[in-house]
């Protein structure tokens, strides 16, 4: 177990906190703030215990220089707007520069100030000085909450636990306690489902979950590559043809282990990737040369929700199929559905899946939506995770 912020004194004291306000911007507003409510709790915790409080997150890719679409100052205000007082924005392209130390000197205990960017530093990809140095002279404690980055040992994240104590805000504590809850000790049956495209992307978290799970659904474009495996036409659905020996390594260890593997029985093909196109249900041994896999079909759907509704502990990570349009949406919407009427603990791991639940209007529904899609991975992986390896135990 890590530290929290509760297991240390922070009164008086300048504290640091690494945020994952990473969030969607179209014309210069913020189109989902989720990741910004979840930051709230630290951030208001911290400043009732009397803390300075400094924040800092990246934004998008701006590869180590300025963009000012990139500026996190929108952030800024929408956390003005969500706490009900002002969140100074120290706006410097450097990140940190004189002007920068100085409003950070002068912040009182229960202020809150947010950081420029992280990313407009080259150093920051790359765990380099002297910007881990620069952004520690800035504080005493560090507190990481980002779990959306707990996978990259970057300066803001894993580089300033070298410079003073660091623990975890309760963010990363309620993603550890869910994933790791989910992965060590759940109440079974455990069925995880995984989709998405390539099952390349994919292999070390099935490998793993086929040692934790009771049943293992699969969905998504990465079904055809079993089917490949399997030795039927896929028509020209997407393929991850590197790992076609793997999918069927994997039947073979799921055989092995004594987990059920289920692979959908029938799929929805299109003519073309477009949601007007012309479209039918096939067996999946009857795929149309001529045509390409888009969902799971309503057997596959009916077949999947019945292990769901059976299930006490159930991890998802990536869609049935192309969510996005809604004439191949329905797979996604009804394994959803089917989780939002389970009474299982329903961990849904970040990225697609969050998005479709998001959209589906299910995500009250959920017991833990993870903030980190990629971060979650390589957590169901049983990776270690720099920016929480990092910070202190109790």
């Amino acid at each position: 177990m890590k530290k929290t912020v509760k297991d240390i004194n922070v009164a008086g004291k300048k504290v640091l906190v690494r945020c994952d306000f990473n969030v969607p911007m179209k014309d210069g507003m913020i189109t989902d703030d989720r990741r910004i409510t979840s930051a709230l709790p630290t951030i208001e915790y911290l400043s009732a215990e009397g803390a300075a409080v400094i924040l800092m997150s990246h934004m998008g890719r701006p590869k180590g220089e300025p963009k000012p679409e990139y500026s996190l100052k929108p952030v800024a205000d929408r956390l003005t707007e969500l706490l009900g007082r002002e969140v100074i924005f120290a706006a410097s392209p450097q990140v940190v520069d004189e002007n920068v130390k100085k409003m950070a000197d002068d912040l009182e205990g229960g202020q809150i100030m947010l950081l420029e960017n992280v990313r407009y530093r080259a150093e920051e990809t790359k765990n380099e000085e002297p910007f881990t140095g620069e952004l520690a002279s800035l504080g005493e404690i560090f507190v990481n909450d980002a779990f959306g980055t707990a996978h990259r040992a970057h300066c803001s994240t894993a580089g300033l636990a070298k410079y003073m104590p660091s623990v975890s805000g309760f963010l990363i504590e309620k993603e550890v306690k869910f994933l790791g809850d989910a992965l060590e000790a759940p109440e079974r049956p455990f069925v995880a489902i995984m989709g998405g495209a390539k099952v390349g992307d994919k292999i070390p978290v099935i490998e793993n979950l086929l040692k934790k799970v009771d049943t293992l659904i699969i969905g998504g474009g990465m079904s055809y590559t079993f089917f490949k495996a399997m030795g039927y036409e896929i028509g020209t659905s997407i393929l991850d043809e590197e790992s076609i020996g793997l999918a069927g390594d994997l039947m073979k260890k799921a055989e092995a282990a004594g987990v059920e593997l289920l692979i959908p029985v029938d799929t929805v093909c299109a003519k073309e990737f477009d949601n007007n196109s012309e479209k039918a249900v096939f067996d999946r041994d009857k795929i149309p040369a001529d045509m390409m896999g888009m969902d799971i079909g309503p057997d596959t759907i009916k077949l999947y929700c019945d292990v769901i509704s059976r299930a006490k502990t159930i991890v998802w990570n990536g869609p049935a199929g192309v969510f996005e349009m809604p004439s191949f949406a329905e797979g996604t919407k009804a394994i959803a559905g089917a989780l939002a009427e389970s009474d299982a603990v329903t961990v849904i791991g970040g990225g697609d899946s969050a998005a479709a639940v998001e959209q589906f209007g299910f995500a009250d529904k959920m017991t833990h939506i993870s903030t980190g899609g990629g971060a979650s991975l390589e957590f169901l992986e049983g990776k270690e995770l720099p920016g929480i390896s990092c910070l202190e135990d109790k």
